[in-house]
């Protein structure tokens, strides 16, 4: 059945079935033992298909992204758990390959909502988090012209954009930080200079979870060295490195956009060269993006 012909409607009926039978299976399912926390922009997508392709790993059902520690929360670990594979599914891989299987999903806007580590942190104590980081000032521009095509941004000219993006973004990260209801569009979707901070969110992070949980990882490598970056990933994940590589593809690519405008691209460097300096601690290295 191809399922890029069913209608929408129908996907939807499908999608509700399964998510009620998932919740009343949740008891049999497994959890997740890491999860793709962002950033958006930054190839998680990609990754993802790489990881899930790995012989003792089992995706989400249904979907990559369950947004459950950010926008869902509300509806329940049971809720969360359904959508993730049965246990019966686990002990066929633990049979064949001789290891546990694990399961994740992949949520890009965990990485940002204020809520979401703390959330992880007492949900999954012992998940590690994977996190991609790519040149802010490209994944601003590629933010914005993504949110154009999915008509959740109206403002067609970047700049515009950009300069909108405060007052947009007026208190919204406190009023989500202080009630665990809020929901805010435009942080979710207009924050394209603020998401390129990643130092700043990756220490939120590290005070809920620890440092030693997460991973990070550069897009611009990932793309460049696939089968290494592949490597480090499963290495931190604890996955056997010895059952070959997926086919490594880029997804989510939307064809190039127009050029950036100099002087605008300029400035959105200066912005961030403060916060790429801070991101080399967690790289233990500059930022490929600052290399000559």
């Amino acid at each position: 059945m191809d399922v890029s012909k069913v209608p929408s409607p129908v996907k939807r009926v499908v999608h509700l079935g399964s998510r009620s039978y998932g919740r009343l299976t949740a008891p049999a399912r497994m959890e997740p033992s890491f999860l793709i926390c962002g950033g958006q922009r930054c190839g998680t997508t990609s990754l993802y298909r790489a990881l899930a392709a790995h012989p003792t790993v089992l995706k989400a059902v249904l979907h990559k992204g369950v947004h459950y520690f950010d926008v869902s929360y509300e509806r329940g670990k049971g809720w969360y758990k359904g959508h993730f594979p049965l246990q019966r599914s686990a002990e066929r891989i633990r049979t064949k390959y001789g290891v546990e299987a694990q399961t994740f999903e992949s949520s890009p806007y965990y990485m940002y909502h204020p809520q979401a580590a703390a959330r992880i942190a007492a949900d999954l104590p012992d998940a590690k988090l994977v996190v991609l980081v790519r040149d802010p000032v490209e994944r601003a521009y590629s933010q914005h012209h993504h949110e154009l095509a999915r008509g959740f941004e109206h403002e067609r000219d970047f700049g515009n954009a950009l300069a909108l993006e405060p007052p947009r973004l007026h208190r919204q990260e406190h009023k989500l930080a202080t009630d665990p209801t809020y929901y805010s569009f435009a942080h979710q979707h207009h924050a394209y200079r603020s998401r390129g901070e990643y130092a700043r969110y990756l220490s939120v992070m590290a005070q809920h979870v620890g440092r030693e949980r997460i991973h990070v990882v550069e897009s611009e490598r990932f793309f460049t060295e696939p089968e290494e970056i592949y490597d480090e990933v499963c290495s931190f994940l604890g996955l056997r490195l010895d059952l070959g590589h997926p086919a490594f593809e880029r997804h989510n690519a939307r064809p190039r956009q127009a050029d950036m405008d100099p002087g605008l691209r300029r400035d959105l460097t200066n912005y961030f060269a403060s916060h790429d300096e801070a991101l080399t601690t967690w790289l233990g290295r500059v930022p490929i993006w600052r290399q000559a």
